[in-house]
């Protein structure tokens, strides 16, 4: 037993002694300078995660942002203040971002608004072309209402649903104008 307990005791000295003679290693990797891009690629992924993973994150929502550096801005409207407070908070939790600029801007509370949002989503979301994103956790269309202006944002396939998403959003009663931001996620290739 007496030698059990040496070599328990020689075993435990001999990993301290590692994690001792390691640690300034790891302080100073740690102070080396990073590969940028690698770093912004990184850094982009984990706040799109973040804020894509948001309780209350609909698509009445849109959320945008910018890294530069270390520094992150965050952009975009939303309905629920808590979102802009809860996508802040979650940023500000990643791993070497300083600071987080909030620039979310907080859509006022309207019912004009709110039954246009829903209107605006069984038209879109109806459509033949665009039947199939309604299935999606968070579609890919984001609808932003703004005192009966609509707004689109987000990613689509092909142009055809970017057109048919811009006029099934125009044919809904009680919109005041319609912006189309869709973007095209691939082209199809032009004829010669």
């Amino acid at each position: 037993m007496n030698s059990r307990v040496r070599t328990i005791r020689t075993a435990f000295l001999l990993g301290l002694l590692a994690l001792l003679t390691a640690w300034p290693g790891a302080a100073q990797a740690q102070q080396r300078p990073r590969d940028p891009a690698k770093y912004r690629a990184w850094l982009e992924n984990q706040v799109r995660h973040e804020l894509v993973t948001l309780p209350y994150y609909s698509l009445f929502d849109n959320l945008e942002y910018r890294v530069e550096g270390d520094k992150v801005t965050l952009l975009g409207q939303v309905v629920r203040p808590s979102t802009k407070s809860d996508a802040e908070a979650r940023v500000k939790k990643i791993e070497g971002v300083t600071s987080v600029a909030n620039q979310i801007e907080i859509l006022p509370a309207s019912p004009m608004d709110d039954h246009i949002r829903f209107r605006e989503y069984r038209a879109i979301y109806s459509s033949g072309f665009l039947s199939h994103y309604a299935l999606a956790p968070v579609p890919p269309v984001h609808i932003i209402v703004n005192e009966g202006h609509v707004t689109l944002e987000g990613v689509v396939a092909t142009e055809a649903e970017k057109n048919a998403a811009n006029i099934a959003a125009n044919g809904v009663p009680g919109v005041f104008s319609v912006t189309n931001h869709l973007r095209v996620e691939k082209e199809s290739p032009k004829k010669k």
